[in-house]
């Protein structure tokens, strides 16, 4: 997987349409950055976008959305209802997959030195990326707003973090607040009642904050004070949860509105579980939660995994099973469907277009894909064949590892095979991919000879990209080879452990497996006999023989145990 990073600037303006669309324009310029929401704010004169992809390309779009508001907004002329500090008021890089929130930090900071160094833009560093632990809070930080810049630039202890003396770019442009925080999760929880004060109840009961400390312990008795005069609080059960209770007439129905800040701490699925049980201790009934904005996919696998490992179920399916299950158990679609492809980040990244392109193959039919072959095309091959041949191995595995954890009997045994069935179902991902990652290689290497050689400079440079992407074509049906014989592993412990009715299923993914091993190998060595220098396929070819040999034993050892098993 590749890192992903979500970046949720405030810009001060939510007025006018033509500069927010110039501000927008220059963010989604950025190659690999893709604008997820825009949304301005009349009252508040602010527009918060929303958009992701890889680190680099969106602390670019970060950096091009910041020049912009500079370029577009006096803060000098600037009023809303919301607290700001800047044209660029806060600049937020968030974590989504595959990235540490220490790693975003790093990243805020080095956006921020930027801004500064490059724009004459002062900033403060807040959240996971200060320098200074009261810095951490972002009110901290804006204190005073944009205008108390001039007094705070001039007192060592409360000037920007990237920032020297206030000035003329300072006064059009104000100081910029950029943090790294965690993904936040808003999510509302539908309750069977009308009643405010009683969603507000277990709002009080489940929140991080808790509810004001009274005498007696009641909701009505005197306010409880500690010796400073200061309010007392008795803490909610969440951690990283902040919670309200409301009324909503669209749907006739009570919720609790929850923003979780920490989703490592507090997980969605955790959190829908605490505010079921503090409603039922309320005499109360959680009917379903609904997803506002969007999460990342691993708050919903996580969910489903957690409902599934509760079910003494096995986790080895496919992702979108595993989604499904998060979705019905805990009612995502109780008050209106709900799609994840238009809610988890990962799945709106995604190119339509070039995810086709890039899984041609593997999206056919069964029928599709055996007719595309048989056709006059030369690819797919057999090496898109192996790779396909290695799949069903792996599947097949992974299906009787799965049928085991629900055998009858067996209940005890489920962890066992579901830890099976999880690496088995990731070689299919994998295998999968190989598909058409072996046709793409084929089809660079005719990409190849459509380059000109009418000079000895074009001849060379020909020859390099030829022995390039030849190497590259023998070392793709090695990965096939690498992946299809962690499948046969698999396929041994089930054909030896795995449900008895099921072993020549066991048998079958193991013929499978090694045929895919050695056609990928036929690939290997073909691709390596076409390269000039036989030096770089060496350890390749050396590696696809120790790979045969191993699966060719691996093979005995599952056969033998399938006809002991169904020997007559």
């Amino acid at each position: 997987m590749n890192p992903i990073i979500e970046c949720v600037p405030n810009y001060s303006e939510g007025r006018d349409r033509g500069v927010i669309d110039a501000i927008v324009a220059a963010i989604a310029a950025v190659p690999g950055v893709k604008v997820l929401d825009v949304d301005p704010g009349e009252a508040t004169n602010r527009t918060v976008v929303t958009f992701v992809g890889a680190p680099e390309p969106v602390c670019e779009a970060a950096f091009r959305g910041a020049k912009k508001a500079q370029e577009l907004i006096d803060m000098r002329q600037h009023h809303g209802a919301h607290p700001r500090s800047g044209a660029t008021d806060v600049l937020p890089l968030i974590p989504v997959a595959d990235i540490t929130l220490e790693e975003c930090a790093s990243l805020a900071r080095k956006l921020a030195e930027r801004l500064f160094t490059e724009l004459g833009i002062p900033c403060y560093c807040y959240e996971a990326a200060a320098f200074t632990p009261e810095r951490r809070n972002l009110a901290v930080c804006r204190a005073g707003e944009y205008e108390a810049l001039p007094e705070k630039m001039a007192d060592p202890a409360r000037r920007p973090d990237f920032g020297g003396e206030y000035n003329e770019t300072v006064a059009k442009a104000g100081a910029t607040n950029v943090g790294a925080r965690n993904f936040l999760v808003a999510v509302n929880y539908n309750l069977n009642t009308t009643s405010t004060r009683r969603a507000m109840a277990v709002a009080f009961d489940v929140r991080e904050k808790g509810r004001k400390a009274r005498e007696g312990g009641s909701l009505t008795g005197k306010l409880l004070k500690d010796g400073s005069g200061n309010q007392l609080w008795i803490p909610g059960t969440l951690k990283g949860c902040k919670a309200i209770g409301w009324y909503i007439d669209e749907y006739g129905i009570a919720q609790v509105s929850m923003n979780i800040t920490d989703i490592e701490t507090t997980p969605l699925h955790v959190a829908f579980e605490e505010v079921c049980r503090a409603a039922a201790a309320r005499g109360l009934r959680v009917t379903g939660a609904e997803i506002v904005g969007l999460v990342p996919k691993k708050v919903l696998v996580e969910a489903g995994k957690f409902y599934l490992e509760r079910q003494q179920r096995s986790l080895g399916l496919p992702e979108e099973e595993i989604i499904r299950m998060a979705v019905k158990s805990m009612s995502l679609d109780d008050l209106k469907p709900f799609n994840p492809k238009e809610k988890v980040i990962e799945y709106l990244m995604q190119d339509e277009a070039e995810q086709a392109k890039a899984e041609r193959l593997v999206r056919m039919s069964a029928a599709g894909f055996a007719r595309e072959t048989a056709s006059e095309s030369a690819a797919p091959g057999g090496g898109s064949v192996s790779a396909y041949m290695g799949a069903l191995g792996a599947a097949l595995a992974t299906m009787v590892a799965n049928l085991s954890s629900h055998k009858r009997g067996w209940d005890d045994r489920w962890k066992e095979f579901s830890d099976v069935a999880e690496k088995g179902q990731a070689l299919v991902d994998e295998l999968l991919v190989l598909v058409d990652e072996d046709t793409r290689a084929f089809d660079a290497i005719m990409d190849v000879f459509a380059m000109p050689k009418g000079t000895p400079e074009e001849k060379a440079a020909r020859a390099a990209a030829m022995e390039k992407a030849t190497l590259n074509a023998a070392a793709v049906p090695l990965r096939t080879m690498e992946a299809a014989l962690k499948a046969l592993p698999l396929a041994l412990e089930m054909a030896e452990k795995g449900n008895p009715a099921s072993a020549s299923d066991a048998g079958v993914a193991a013929l499978a497996a090694v045929a895919g091993i050695q056609g990928a190998r036929l690939n290997v060595r073909i691709n390596a006999a076409g390269l000039a220098d036989k030096a770089p396929a060496e350890p390749l070819l050396q590696r696809a023989d120790a790979i045969v040999a191993e699966a060719l034993q691996l093979q005995d050892q599952v056969l033998t145990a399938v006809n002991q098993n169904i020997a007559l």
